[in-house]
């Protein structure tokens, strides 16, 4: 069904973009480093946004970083996080889903791919720094998050490298419903 002459979001498409939401709220939520500094957590959610980014495009990035990681915020207990953290997870999703090739390259560890993962990881750590200082009024009191925001795109860059690869190899990218 169309509306307008533009296609509409097909039922698959969106359970997909659903489940890999719930992926990545499950990833943030199941390993949590607790960080005094930021007042937040260290954890696994970023590598899941990354994958899906670069394997499934800037849609299925975009819904998974943006509600996952929301859900995730609001589930443990950040519930004034949650409007930022949406913003910032999805802009990262879209990021780097726009930014790679998904399932365009026969190379995984390609140049456009590895540029997509540390933009997607630059958006996270300048978002939170800006996010932290409208929440905490002081840009100063917010620096001392981009430390521990880089730990964590790190941490995240490196499984995406490692549990990527694997679902590439796999192909897990041909279950993305591009034609809905």
């Amino acid at each position: 069904m169309s509306f307008k002459g533009k296609k509409s979001m097909g039922t698959r498409k969106i359970c997909q973009m659903a489940l890999l939401a719930a992926l990545t709220c499950i990833a943030t939520m199941s390993v949590r480093i607790p960080v005094a500094a930021t007042d937040g957590y260290i954890h696994l959610g970023d590598s899941v946004i990354l994958i899906v980014g670069v394997l499934f495009g800037w849609e299925y990035g975009l819904a998974a970083g943006g509600i996952g990681s929301a859900m995730a915020d609001l589930l443990s207990g950040y519930p004034h996080w949650v409007i930022p953290t949406l913003i910032i997870k999805a802009v990262m999703g879209f990021v780097v889903g726009k930014i790679s090739n998904p399932n365009k390259s026969d190379n995984f560890f390609s140049a456009r791919n590895l540029i997509a993962s540390f933009a997607g990881i630059a958006v996270m750590v300048i978002g939170y720094f800006i996010g932290g200082a409208v929440l905490k009024g002081s840009f100063s009191v917010s620096l001392v998050s981009v430390p521990e925001n880089m730990i964590q795109g790190g941490a995240g860059l490196i499984i995406h490298y490692v549990m990527g690869y694997a679902l590439y190899k796999a192909k897990a990218y041909r279950l993305a419903d591009k034609n809905c």
